[in-house]
């Protein structure tokens, strides 16, 4: 392929363009936003060099002159959506600031199906992310713990944000798939729940649904989930 690296590279580390010569007619910017669209619209899986480049109007070889890799593609897609994070001053309560930056990484996520899917340390060197961590660190500026420790309560914080909202688009994913709603299936499932309850088979369970019979609070579930990793940290 025109431009693949033969040895591991950084794609950061790599120039946008050369010193001389034309000014290139695209930016990595540009690419970035192109894949990210069709990744919106059709899934990542639809995402090629050659859909990019059918995108930007240009020759999908050419393109391997701005961005050697697929890998490289993902790593550009997911610095631009990560340019969507808002970084207010920290409070001072850095619970409440991760609370609430997990809550904008779970919104985003929701925006860009794909995300879930491409979350990696792999990809966790690029500008915007670099700027994610610089910020999730300085809001434990009052915490007296080791740095490795405050990276691990980030990626501890971030894999339930990831894990919880690749269930929930995986549920959406397949309800869309079936020919009936999801109302008709949970009436279905929920009726053969209580008539297996009703055998006296599982008595812990038919003591948990009569304590609490539902509907089940997704919001809340998210959150304490989130507040159960911080309070393995707060000491």
């Amino acid at each position: 392929m025109v431009g693949r690296p033969a040895v591991p590279e950084v794609i950061w580390a790599r120039p946008e363009r050369a010193g001389r010569g034309p000014k290139p007619a695209f930016s990595r910017a540009d690419i970035a936003a192109a894949a990210v669209r069709i990744a919106d619209a059709e899934g990542l899986d639809a995402v090629s060099m050659r859909k990019v480049a059918a995108e930007l109007g240009c020759g999908t070889m050419s393109l391997y002159n701005y961005v050697p890799r697929k890998e490289d593609l993902y790593e550009l897609m997911l610095d631009a959506v990560s340019g969507g994070y808002e970084f207010p001053e920290p409070s001072g309560d850095w619970r409440a600031d991760l609370v609430a930056l997990a809550h904008q990484a779970r919104a985003m996520m929701h925006r860009h199906t794909w995300v879930p899917r491409l979350m990696s340390p792999v990809y966790g060197f690029s500008p915007n992310t670099l700027r994610y961590l610089e910020y999730s660190l300085s809001c434990l500026d009052g915490v007296d713990a080791r740095f490795g420790e405050k990276m691990e309560l980030v990626a501890m914080v971030n894999g339930v944000v990831t894990t919880y909202v690749a269930n929930e688009i995986a549920t959406a994913e397949r309800s869309r798939s079936l020919p009936w709603s999801e109302e008709q299936e949970h009436a279905v499932r929920t009726g053969y729940l209580i008539s297996q309850i009703a055998t006296g088979k599982y008595p812990r369970m038919a003591a948990g649904f009569a304590e609490d019979p539902g509907p089940i609070d997704l919001e809340g579930v998210f959150d304490r989930a989130l507040h159960r990793v911080l309070d393995s940290f707060d000491r």
